[in-house]
């Protein structure tokens, strides 16, 4: 799981720097992740997401401190439904930025499926 463990490194260091820059500066974020509609989206509902990234990053952060393997299918499974879900609003708004999330999520959520897989075929009596 060595591999697996080590993606989730990925994920801590975007949950919680785009948490705590969503926190700090929401339009600034759309606007370096491409966004094109950065102003429709407010302030509000942006530094909640950025409240709970930073909450689910601190939840991560205790899954690798406590080497809690068994979750890390369920973050495979989180990650998908996240990418599905960025795809079907960038349908909806055309907005680039959901293309970005996608791209950066789904590069963290393949390297913990590759790190699983390389897991589960060393441990394979062969």
């Amino acid at each position: 799981m060595k591999l697996a463990r080590w993606s989730l490194f990925y994920l801590v260091s975007y949950l919680l720097g785009a948490g705590l820059s969503l926190l700090a500066s929401p339009h600034l974020v759309f606007t370096l992740l491409g966004s094109t509609q950065a102003d429709s989206y407010g302030d509000v509902i942006p530094r909640m997401v950025g409240a709970l990234a930073c909450s689910l990053g601190l939840i991560v952060v205790q899954i690798i401190r406590l080497r809690l393997e068994v979750l890390y299918v369920t973050l495979i499974v989180v990650r998908v439904f996240l990418v599905g879900v960025w795809f079907w609003l960038y349908a909806l708004t055309h907005d680039p930025f959901f293309l970005v999330l996608a791209a950066i999520v789904g590069f963290g959520m393949l390297l913990t499926a590759a790190g699983v897989l390389q897991s589960r075929r060393s441990a394979s009596p062969s």
